[in-house]
Formats: structure tokens, C-alpha cells, sequence
């Protein structure tokens, strides 16, 4: 392992050994802080499909690029990351406006992949990791569902089929509950202790941590355990002690 890596790792590995200790475990108190209000934000990496009423020569389809930009006809270089579809459209519309008459402009979104601050993103022992090994980190990387290594975390070392250190992200769902982020997830890994997991989580602009019990969840079906997730959670999954 490289002294690259090992440097980037070790301060995940301490991270990993203390979560879930003396953390207060995530209530309905916290749970009922739902946003109501939610509405999806365009990040880099979505494809919105731009349709503009009586111009089909102008509607297209673009990737938002990673400088949050992207270049439709007639328009370059509109920030598009950080605004919802609506909020797009209406932009599209003032900067149309200025070849086209009275432009009406309809956003569609796909290929979510959505903003930093309302990814659900999950760290750790999961089900299908390859743990730490030999090989250099490659693929998506951490904002991408896909996590490391094609989604299979560290490729090689200890962790093998069962599961190992691996992190992944996924764009927040309306109504999202901990069993819904598992079921994408795929589970936890062999070696995970799920009941001394937390979740970090940013309340009123202060970071708090709060813990969870996915082993309850999963082996007891105790549904008491199924926390509501919110935009923008991180989910620290440790592993057992033997």
C-alpha cells in the first residue's frame, strides 16, 4: 500500500473504530425534522432534457458538467448545478428571450445524481466491499453510487466476498427510510456490527451525531429501528470487535 494511501485511509480507519460509541440513538424527535419543502437540486453529472414550446430546433438534452455548467443552443455556459428545474427554466427563459419571443421552457431531469449537500452518503463495512489491497483507488470515487472500484470499495485485501471497507452515495428520495438506503446498499458486510452504527447528520447548521440500530432492523425486524433518512446524512457503518 502506497504512502499515499495509507495516509488517506488511517484517519477513515479512526473514524470507523469510535463511531457508534456514546452516541444518543437517532429518536422520533429528531426523526420529525423532515423537510416538508423538499425539492430536488441539479448537480453535476445530471441529464436535464430542455424543451422549449414551438422550437424543437432548440430543444435538447445536455449533462450538467463538473463545473456545474452546461451549453444549450443560442446559450453558453449556464450554471445550472444548484438550482432546482424550475429555477433552470426560468433562466433558460430570460436568456432565450433575448433571440426567441416570449420562450417557455420546460425542465426534465434524469441520471440523478444531484448536489453534494443532498446525497445520502454511506461509509464502511458494506455488503460486497472488497477491502483494503494492493490496488490503487479507481472509478467513480465517493459521489458516485457507484463507490470505489466500480462500486466494489478497495479492491483486494482483507474483506473478501463478504463484504469490506467501501463507500457509496446516492441522490436522497422523498420519504427515504434506513431500510431503503440498505436495500440499495445491497446489506452490510460480513463483518459489520450494524448496531453500533451512527448517522451525521446537520441539524439547524451544527453537525450532530446520532446512533442507529440496523442490526435490530435487519436480523430482529424491529421496525422501532427504521429511522427516517434525511438529505444530506452520512451513515458510518463500523466493524465488529472480535
Amino acid at each position: 500500500m502506497s504512502f499515499l494511501k495509507i495516509k488517506w485511509v488511517l484517519p477513515l480507519l479512526v473514524v470507523l473504530l469510535v463511531v457508534g460509541c456514546g452516541y444518543p440513538q437517532l429518536s422520533e424527535e429528531e426523526d420529525a425534522v423532515i423537510p416538508t419543502d423538499y425539492t430536488y437540486i441539479i448537480g453535476p453529472g445530471d441529464s436535464v432534457s430542455i424543451f422549449v414550446w414551438g422550437n424543437p430546433d432548440i430543444s435538447t438534452t445536455a449533462t450538467v458538467r463538473p463545473d456545474g455548467k452546461i451549453t444549450i443552443p443560442l446559450a453558453e455556459d449556464l450554471l445550472a448545478s444548484g438550482k432546482t428545474p424550475s429555477q433552470l427554466a426560468r433562466m433558460m427563459e430570460k436568456e432565450l428571450s433575448k433571440y426567441v419571443r416570449d420562450p417557455q421552457v420546460v425542465i426534465m431531469v434524469s441520471g440523478f445524481e444531484g448536489v453534494y449537500s443532498q446525497q445520502v452518503r454511506i461509509i464502511g463495512q458494506l455488503s460486497g466491499g472488497g477491502g483494503f489491497g494492493g490496488s490503487s483507488l479507481s472509478g467513480a470515487g465517493i459521489g458516485s453510487s457507484s463507490g470505489f472500484s466500480g462500486g466494489g470499495g478497495f479492491s483486494g485485501g482483507f474483506g473478501g466476498g463478504g463484504g469490506g471497507f467501501s463507500a457509496r452515495a446516492f441522490p436522497y428520495k422523498k420519504d427515504m427510510t434506513l431500510l431503503d438506503l440498505m436495500i440499495q446498499v445491497g446489506g452490510l458486510g460480513q463483518y459489520a456490527d450494524g448496531n453500533r452504527a451512527s448517522i451525521v447528520r446537520k441539524i439547524d447548521g451544527e453537525v450532530q451525531h446520532f446512533g442507529i440500530r440496523i442490526d435490530d432492523l435487519i436480523d430482529e425486524a424491529d421496525l422501532s429501528a427504521n429511522v427516517k433518512i434525511l438529505p444530506g446524512d452520512i451513515v458510518i457503518i463500523p466493524e465488529a470487535f472480535f
